[in-house]
């Protein structure tokens, strides 16, 4: 019952509190207290580890949650996020109306990603998935303009549709199974089953890659992204990128590790397929954030490459490839967190949502922009910080692979977007401390945040130090 309580916690305190007639700061105090019960929660069932199922339909269906190794890593990381978005949100959503309903789907969808790290089956994940879905469109269109609500409608089409396509290879592994199916490393398939249907067997699989691909902004379903970047309020923008997105990760780990096993897979054209089009997705959004001159765009874009690190990572279908899928995972969260929390930080303060006007940004917002700097060195991949470390590790698992091409194109692309992410944010930072003679003198102006917004980011800056550094041991304490 602690896995259920700490899913329902969230979810129905969120609502109460935003929805009792009080002042802001009273529903402060409350989401306060909901976001640290919730997290006290959060531990505490990780070190509990039971699974419980609450509700059986029929057969070997059923809703289950358990925790293993990788619901604990990706619930740790879940939250992390949520309470540094959190304690953000509180100062950066008094420049926005209506707070309470921004909050009230803040604590549901951080219910919702709970339930989708600790599903113990594709059922339950499903269902997790496509309630995440909904509970973060109202996120997107929270400002209600006509801007606002196309990106919320285009996210929300783009997101049920890839989960749909998802659903028809859950629909062929349940029919396929064993019959257990609860998640097992290495798959709970019945070969004999299979054997006549495998061609129609990898279809599905590959569409439904492609089907939770869609969340985590892989091509050609990657069109949602740098629709709903730019509308979204910046605490909604970090979660998006940061977490949200990767509910579409452990949606495909769970299907291709932990369902359908990797042998069944490797060789076949699924492999090398994926493998293309995450290298595709990967050096489009590197060019595509390059090109872009709106800053939370151009992050969204960066999203787009650097998720599908995660997935070229995984798709080698190699221990090592999903080593490094993870470690991007967290490293990732931390540093595209804070960035977009820094361009918020740039948009309430002065109101700057372009890269071309944050020249000398460095002398009125110091703390702000080492902030950015940090985090842009590690999505670049300079050690000490955690993005050098997955990216080595994925490089690794490539080379190792031993596929042909691929494993010495893939690092090539790898290095190559590097290139391209060092243009389009380290540009962003040494002009921001070194603008040059056409600097106003206004920029003397300091225009830093409240502590409550840039501490946060300090927070998250540390998380990538910390997973640069010590890594491989934080993932072997989970069982990777």
């Amino acid at each position: 019952m602690l896995l259920i309580g700490t899913i329902l916690l969230p979810i129905i305190s969120g609502i109460i509190v935003s929805t009792i007639n009080a002042d802001m700061s009273i529903r402060k105090r409350g989401y306060t207290g909901i976001l640290f019960l919730t997290d006290i929660l959060c531990i505490l069932s990780i070190l509990e580890g039971k699974g419980i199922t609450p509700l059986v339909f029929s057969g070997n269906v059923s809703f289950s949650y358990a925790v293993d190794g990788l619901s604990a890593f990706f619930m740790i990381a879940v939250m992390i996020l949520y309470t540094c978005t959190c304690f953000y949100a509180f100062e950066y959503m008094k420049h926005e109306e209506r707070p309470n309903v921004f909050f009230a789907f803040f604590f549901i969808s951080y219910g919702a990603l709970i339930s989708v790290a600790a599903s113990a089956n594709m059922i339950t994940l499903y269902f997790s998935f496509e309630l995440l879905t909904l509970m973060t469109v109202p996120l997107v269109l929270h400002e209600l303009t006509q801007q606002a609500v196309a990106a919320g409608l285009k996210y929300l089409f783009y997101s049920v549709g890839g989960a749909l396509l998802g659903l028809l290879a859950v629909f062929f592994v349940y029919h396929f199974s064993s019959g257990d199916v609860s998640f097992v490393y290495g798959g709970f398939l019945d070969m004999e089953k299979i054997a006549g249907h495998e061609k129609l067997f990898l279809a599905t699989v590959f569409i439904g890659i492609i089907g939770f691909g869609t969340k985590a902004g892989m091509y050609p379903m990657h069109g949602w992204l740098p629709a709903a970047h730019p509308i979204a309020p910046a605490p909604a923008s970090a979660l998006l990128s940061g977490i949200v997105a990767k509910a579409g990760v452990i949606a495909i780990i769970r299907l291709v590790y932990y369902s359908v096993g990797t042998e069944l897979i490797r060789g076949t054209w699924v492999q090398y397929t994926w493998m293309t089009l995450c290298l595709l997705t990967i050096f489009m959004g590197s060019m595509m954030a390059y090109r872009e001159k709106i800053l939370k765009k151009r992050l969204a874009y960066s999203t787009i490459s650097q998720i599908s690190y995660i997935l070229l990572g995984l798709s080698f279908l190699s221990e090592g490839g999903l080593r490094g899928g993870l470690l991007h995972l967290m490293s990732h969260m931390a540093a595209k967190g804070c960035l977009f929390m820094v361009a918020g930080i740039f948009i309430v303060q002065l109101g700057i949502r372009r890269v071309d006007d944050l020249k000398g940004i460095g002398k009125r917002m110091p703390a702000s922009m080492w902030c950015f700097a940090l985090a842009s060195l590690s999505l670049v991949g300079i050690p000490p910080f955690g993005g050098f470390l997955s990216k080595w590790v994925i490089a690794s698992a490539a080379i190792d692979s031993g596929i042909r091409y691929y494993a010495v194109i893939a690092p090539a692309v790898l290095l190559i977007s590097a290139l391209l992410t060092a243009g389009y944010l380290l540009t962003t930072v040494v002009d921001g401390f070194f603008p040059g003679h056409d600097i106003h003198a206004e920029v003397l102006t300091k225009a830093e945040p409240p502590r409550i917004m840039w501490i946060p980011l300090t927070v998250l800056c540390g998380v990538s130090l910390v997973m640069g550094l010590f890594g491989p041991v934080i993932l072997s304490s989970f069982g990777f």
